[in-house]
């Protein structure tokens, strides 16, 4: 291994591909390239892909099923690409598990700046917060799961593991450190470690409701995460299921 931090550069404009190559490895990034599902794939089982970048629209497969897909794998982050003014597109990327998005056509700096804040937050746990046992919280049941904050995973009720976003798990554990309290929009996007960033106004509250999915009893009438209309959100652990 060459210690660089491996980028994959999924999308079937050949321009885009030589043009992200090559600004990323002037930043220090490994980066590779694949057109398609099947090539992305080929990539992924022989190198050590930290990061991808997913074009929506693509041949075949495309790039909400193959987001998807790397989810369910776990251990990379992904950042979609959809284009400009493409709402539905950008919404839909988050549900399926994606850690942010661009627009086409994407400043370069911009682009490289979200990987990185992606990555930080792929990153972060680990030995980082082993070396903290001040902060750590062990296991904390989150209505119908179990978050492990050690291991960054979470699990149903049967000790299965159910795929999430960094970005998801750093809420959790927002919500956790402060039980019973009402968090703003702007709150959880510090604690999150995003804020400052140029975050899309709705990925909160499409982040939240991937969550309710996957923790509540009934995603519709959630009571593990409530919602304090007008203000934010409020994690209740008494209502754990």
């Amino acid at each position: 291994m060459d210690g660089k931090t491996r980028l994959l550069v999924v999308d079937d404009d050949p321009d885009v591909q030589s043009t992200v190559r090559e600004y990323f490895e002037m930043q220090g990034f490994a980066v590779s390239t694949a057109g398609d599902g099947a090539a992305m794939r080929q990539v992924i089982a022989v190198e050590q892909v930290e990061i991808v970048l997913m074009d929506l629209h693509l041949p075949g497969e495309d790039g909400l099923a193959l987001t998807r897909e790397l989810r369910a794998r776990g251990g990379v982050g992904i950042v979609v690409v959809t284009g400009l003014g493409e709402t539905v597109d950008r919404i839909v990327g988050l549900e399926m598990g994606a850690d942010d998005y661009v627009t086409k056509p994407f400043d370069l700096r911009e682009l490289l700046a979200r990987v990185k804040s992606v990555l930080r937050r792929v990153r972060t746990g680990g030995a980082a917060r082993a070396a903290s046992p001040s902060q750590a919280m062990e296991k904390i049941r989150m209505g119908r799961c179990t978050l492990d904050v050690a291991s960054r995973k979470l699990y149903d009720a049967n000790g299965d593991e159910i795929a999430m976003t960094s970005m998801e798990f750093d809420l959790l554990v927002a919500f956790a450190k402060n039980p019973n309290r009402v968090l703003s929009r702007d709150r959880l996007l510090e604690l999150a470690h995003t804020h400052g960033e140029e975050v899309f106004d709705r990925s909160v509250d499409v982040r939240i409701a991937r969550i309710r999915k996957k923790i509540e009893v009934n995603a519709e009438r959630p009571e593990v995460l409530k919602t304090v209309r007008g203000v934010g959100y409020m994690f209740v652990p008494e209502s754990a299921a």
